[in-house]
């Protein structure tokens, strides 16, 4: 009778901790340690107004991490925020055809400014890549 008690006792806690983790994100729940993407300017073809080489971007999805993020350009964002949410939650670069296969820990997208001779701004390319926060 001990052992019946015990495995519904189990299976209850089980429920409960399934359901407190379904109820959360999920990212919270990952033993204290937190899933953020670092996007950081890797190439500008042309003259880019709002970055320069080496821009940070962190995202911790839905929020952007303005005291660690340098510069936020809206042209780029609109870019960035087709990917951040499933790259966060389910890294798949090389699926999505960001990367190659070689460079799979790295995304790469580029925001919308064609460069010269259409604007006179630049093309930047950012490299993006999962990071963890303890």
């Amino acid at each position: 009778m001990g052992a019946i008690k015990e495995t519904k006792t189990l299976r209850k806690n089980f429920i409960i901790l399934y359901i407190v983790i379904s109820s959360r994100d999920y990212k919270n729940f990952n033993m204290g340690v937190n899933i953020m993407l670092e996007i950081k300017v890797h190439d500008i073809k042309g003259e880019c107004p709002v970055h320069e080489l080496g821009d940070r971007i962190i995202i911790d999805d839905p929020r952007i991490i303005v005291e660690k993020t340098d510069n936020i350009c809206t042209h780029a964002l609109s870019t960035l925020l087709h990917y951040t949410t499933i790259l966060e939650h389910d890294w798949c670069p090389i699926k999505l055809g960001l990367t190659t296969p070689e460079d799979g820990e790295h995304a790469y997208l580029q925001c919308v400014d064609p460069g010269k001779p259409y604007t006179e701004g630049g093309t930047v390319i950012f490299k993006c890549r999962k990071i963890e926060e303890k």
